[in-house]
């Protein structure tokens, strides 16, 4: 019997889909050890270092900290300062026990899927929309209800749409979106979180890039509803990747069952970048001046893109990426990106990570690295081909 297990290899819950945009950054790697150029517009994160106080943060505990486990929660200079934080930003007091820090926001939503919702229950994940939501509400055995979003729509969930869908358990919603940028305005939001509460379908909010906006700040579901689980991380604005750390914000009935998850999975998160990261909340000017930076890179290809033709681009209210309609190039999305990428050095990621459906006609650029490489590969889009 334990050999027939092992000949059949992973369990069913393993086979879920890969995350594409790896797939797309291993290329790129083999292309670049093999000596060529890459110009990086497939990977979603900071081409920055964490900030300067972080660093320094980071190496004072070094010599004075033993850096062993903390409790699960995380430690609490960090999680008041995040509720310090939440209130500064949106005007919400959350009282810190609600905070738990996580292994980067992908550890708060493995917590709050597992807190939430049991195997056979129908949580909605919009598409366009983050593959890893689906994929790891998969392999927990939850049935993923897609939610086919439109520009008409901005790409973003409607009470309207939602009543389309029959008897739902949960909703994920992100905003602003990866891989479109879009985000509700105040009312909007408030819509779908009493669309949610009146029904009782937990709600759960990706806020990873808040701080990350060119028109408007994003509202905070803290400030509409208390009953949601609300993820952010470190990685986005704070530009902290590698560092794995985020933080969820859990309803009073779910703190208990979630800290209890994280010890049993996690232990905690890493006890340095949670001593690091008390530092990051004194770094907004730096971080600030990512942002213009961001901003500038947005406007390079909102502007460039349709002399690529590439013409209707989701709008980026946030985040750093443009999400294009590539269908007058291409019906492959992912044959295009691997010719983009083999012939001009131009790393994008196909839509199908991001809309198994309707992705193979767009196509996500990021626009987080610097402002010479962007516009050298939006020249490079309008000059290639098919």
């Amino acid at each position: 019997m334990r050999q027939d297990r092992a000949m059949r290899g992973p369990a069913g819950r393993a086979a879920i889909d890969p995350f594409h945009v790896m797939e797309v950054m291993r290329a790129a790697e083999r292309r670049e050890a093999a000596g060529g150029e890459v110009l990086h517009l497939e990977v979603g994160q900071p081409s920055t270092p964490a900030p300067s106080k972080v660093i320094a943060a980071a190496h004072t505990a070094l010599d004075r900290e033993v850096l062993g486990y903390t409790t699960a929660a995380g430690i609490e200079p960090l999680r008041r300062a995040i509720a310090a934080h939440l209130e500064d930003w949106y005007g919400v007091a959350v009282d810190p026990d609600r905070v738990i820090v996580t292994v980067g926001a992908s550890g708060a939503f493995v917590l709050s899927f597992l807190a939430a919702f049991d195997v056979g229950d129908r949580v909605v994940v919009p598409s366009p929309g983050y593959p890893c939501y689906r994929n790891a509400l998969t392999a927990l055995g939850v049935e993923v209800v897609d939610l086919a979003t439109t520009m008409a729509t901005r790409f973003q969930p409607t009470p309207e749409l939602l009543d389309t869908l029959g008897p739902v358990d949960g909703l994920v919603l992100a905003s602003p979106s990866n891989p479109t940028g879009t985000m509700l305005d105040d009312e909007a939001l408030a819509a779908v979180a009493a669309w949610c509460r009146e029904r009782g379908v937990q709600l759960v909010a990706d806020e990873i890039y808040h701080g990350i906006t060119y028109d408007r700040p994003a509202p905070s579901v803290l400030g509409v509803d208390d009953t949601a689980c609300v993820v952010n991380s470190f990685s986005k604005y704070f530009s902290m990747t590698g560092w794995r750390l985020g933080w969820l914000v859990a309803p009073d009935h779910l703190v208990d069952p979630v800290i209890r998850l994280a010890q049993n999975f996690f232990i905690a998160a890493p006890t340095l970048a949670q001593h690091a990261a008390v530092a990051a909340f004194a770094c907004h000017d730096e971080l600030a001046a990512n942002v213009e930076r961001y901003a500038c890179n947005r406007r390079t290809l909102l502007e460039g893109l349709p002399a690529a033709g590439i013409e209707q681009l989701a709008p980026a209210d946030g985040a750093f990426y443009v999400y294009g309609d590539v269908s007058a190039l291409t019906d492959d999305s992912q044959h295009l990106c691997a010719r983009w990428l083999d012939e001009i050095g131009v790393a994008a990621t196909p839509g199908v990570d991001f809309d198994p459906t309707r992705g193979h006609r767009w196509v996500r650029f990021s626009f987080a690295g610097a402002v010479d490489e962007v516009a050298e590969a939006v020249e490079r889009l309008g000059q290639w081909r098919p």
